[in-house]
């Protein structure tokens, strides 16, 4: 009978009357709406989804196969959790820990960025670098997309003030005066390279405008549509 109601992602609960068995209960904790399309989501993003938990093996596997996940490490206990974490990081990996519960508390503290639900516990929610405000899984997209994104922009601020400066110093030190007679006035120098700062603030300020994926104006969770 237990392993009826774990294939069907329900923890039992053995009840015992005078020391005899009397009956089981079959209890089980709904999937946040949606949960298998960002799983879908984020394996185009080329980031993998590990289900670690501490329910029996039985219901978290039944669960991953729910929503698409392929590996599984189940009756994890608080430290266990933040010890994968910890191997995960030590074999390369970037990790990024998403919990809600008091034994997810060790493992955010210990990934390189802990998500926390704004319904969960306010340990976790101490615990994490990034606190989901409205409690949608389809924010964990949202975050991950709007830092790649950040620090795309942080890569192309680089680019540019390096070409700048690799072009612009040379012409304000004389580098042309020899060949060409030409000779860049201080006051213009001056001018360049404020104008550089402008350009790198000005390229940083258009995150302001930042758009979530597309791929989530689509998204459907239960019939209502996200906008």
């Amino acid at each position: 009978m237990l392993e009826e109601i774990e294939e069907m992602a329900q923890t039992g609960i053995l009840i015992s009357i005078d020391g005899e068995l009397t009956g089981v209960l079959a209890i089980s904790d709904p999937l946040k709406p949606g949960a298998r399309d960002v799983i879908t989501i984020l394996k185009s993003m080329k980031v993998k989804s590990i289900l670690v938990t501490g329910d029996n093996w039985g219901t978290a596997n039944s669960i991953a196969q729910e929503v698409g996940i392929e590996t599984v490490i189940a009756e994890a206990k608080p430290e266990h959790k933040a010890e994968k974490v910890k191997n995960l990081q030590a074999s390369g990996y970037t990790v990024a820990m998403v919990g809600d519960g008091i034994n997810d508390s060790p493992a955010l503290v210990a990934a390189d960025v802990g998500m926390a639900i704004g319904a969960g516990t306010d340990i976790a929610i101490e615990a994490a670098d990034i606190v989901l405000m409205k409690s949608n899984l389809e924010d964990v997209i949202t975050a991950i997309d709007l830092s790649r994104k950040t620090f795309s922009r942080i890569r192309l601020n680089y680019i540019w003030a390096l070409g700048y400066n690799l072009l612009g110093i040379p012409i304000a030190a004389g580098a042309l005066f020899p060949s060409s007679g030409f000779r860049l006035p201080p006051w213009i120098a001056g001018a360049a390279m404020a104008a550089s700062s402008v350009s790198v603030v000005c390229c940083s300020l258009l995150l302001k405008y930042y758009k979530r994926p597309k791929k989530l104006d689509a998204l459907e969770m239960q019939g209502v549509r996200i906008e």
